[in-house]
């Protein structure tokens, strides 16, 4: 009887020994003893993106589309360094075209995910950013030194396979963002091939004197989420020059305006215009409120880290599908048309850029990046855009850079639509399908399964 009970105590310990052994790891494969990405701050990504805005408006060649697909893929990347640690998300891999596998934390180990989201941004940054000033690739070196100072554990082992995962991420997304189309788009902004197109209604060369218009294939290029490369195509109005055509009453509507801006009006065209080479460009300021909005909810890293992967994607496929309109219609602009139609003398408040019109891409964009931010933080969410209130006065306009607040992403987005109009070059037509356009891209975004 004593053999016996002695057996049985010993088969339930063996018991209790395999069902331990079997028992699944963790989706995040952190161990007890490990930390989840929600438990550190968002220093690693605030910092990180704050820099990318900078290189983006200091590296040439960055222009707006080049510059969103840079958002995109960095975003991603931080996400995607970061997500094995966040217990209620999944990873993009194989919800994204063209992204079939990315490498996947050892389980059973522990990792630090400030430090893996620091090694694969600065990773992605260098590989991104290539061409960049060795000021700036100093900075990148400088950055991740300090974060990594800020972060580390006392157990060095814990440190190198945090730091290799991160490095190892950003390789393989950068590997991946090679066949979108776009890579080292900023060697080809202007490409002497493109011939463009001439006829009535079609884009005509403004007054920048640029005769090749910016990226006129980047259309073609490789969305991320397949649901937005089968958005069908919007259709501008038809071409005419009769003054009572719906066509005539948008241009005519563009010049009234330009002869009764207020001070309000001229203060929000300059602060959208975005440049390049003199800010961080539209999709950059998409980026900036994501980094304002991340700030002022103090999310913690893993909010942060998706917060930045939505944007960027979305900035990205916003600018894909938005050329890919304008060079099917090369919708002529403003410019052209009022001098053409109504007033041969007339100058636009802001100069045209040097590509077609229809339709708006700082509408576009600006109303899919809103669309994702709404989705992570609400429709109610109020916040102070001030990404360019260090900006010296425009002096030839009367306009001063001051900061802007709004109550909702869906209200700065429309702003940012405004601006354009305000700035004479775009009609409402644009911006109005921009915005409509925009709203479809980000919530196919949204629709990814982001949740476990």
């Amino acid at each position: 009887m004593h053999d016996q009970s002695r057996y049985f105590s010993i088969a339930i310990l063996c018991l209790l020994v395999l069902l331990q052994s079997c028992r699944k790891q963790p989706d995040d494969a952190v161990t007890p003893s490990g930390k989840t990405a929600d438990q550190y701050s968002a220093d690693v990504a605030t910092k990180w993106a704050s820099l990318q805005l900078k290189l983006t408006r200091t590296t040439p060649g960055f222009t707006p589309p080049v510059a969103s697909r840079a958002f995109g893929y960095a975003g991603l990347t931080m996400y995607e360094s970061v997500v094995p640690g966040i217990s209620n998300r999944k990873s993009l891999v194989g919800q994204l075209q063209g992204l079939t596998t990315l490498p996947v934390p050892e389980a059973g180990k522990t990792y630090n995910w400030a430090l893996s989201a620091n090694a694969a941004q600065a990773a992605m940054l260098r590989s991104l950013y290539a061409t960049t000033s060795a000021a700036n690739k100093a900075t990148i070196d400088s950055l991740e030194t300090a974060l990594l100072t800020q972060f580390k554990e006392t157990d060095e082992t814990i440190n190198q396979q945090s730091i290799s995962f991160g490095q190892s991420i950003a390789k393989a997304v950068f590997d991946y963002s090679k066949s979108d189309g776009g890579h080292e788009g900023y060697s080809r902004n202007f490409p002497a091939s493109f011939v463009v197109p001439s006829g009535a209604g079609m884009w005509q060369p403004t007054e920048n004197g640029v005769k090749i218009p910016m990226q006129p294939y980047w259309g073609s290029n490789r969305t991320f989420v397949k649901a937005n490369e089968a958005l069908p195509m919007p259709k501008p109005l038809a071409y005419s020059t009769n003054t009572n055509s719906p066509f005539f009453k948008q241009y005519l509507d563009v010049y009234n305006k330009s002869k009764v801006l207020t001070q309000t009006e001229k203060e929000i065209a300059v602060w959208w215009a975005d440049n390049p080479g003199e800010t961080f460009t539209p999709p950059g300021h998409s980026y900036s409120i994501a980094l304002i909005t991340v700030t002022t909810a103090k999310a913690g890293l893993a909010k942060a880290a998706e917060t930045f992967a939505r944007t960027g994607i979305a900035v990205a496929d916003a600018f894909i599908l938005c050329w890919r309109c304008k060079f099917v219609y090369n919708n002529l602009r403003p410019y052209t048309y009022v001098r053409l139609a109504i007033d041969p003398s007339w100058v636009p408040f802001w100069p045209a850029p040097p590509f077609p019109g229809f339709p708006s891409g700082h509408a576009t964009q600006s109303s899919s990046a809103a669309t994702v931010l709404t989705a992570l933080y609400g429709d109610n969410f109020t916040f102070t855009d001030n990404s360019h209130v260090n900006r010296a006065r425009d002096a030839s306009r009367n306009v001063e850079f001051k900061a802007r607040t709004f109550t909702s992403f869906a209200a700065s987005a429309q702003e940012s639509a405004d601006s354009r109009f305000y700035g004479n070059i775009h009609t409402a037509q644009d911006n109005e399908t921009g915005l409509a356009e925009g709203k479809k891209i980000g919530a196919n975004i949204n629709a990814l399964a982001w949740a476990k």
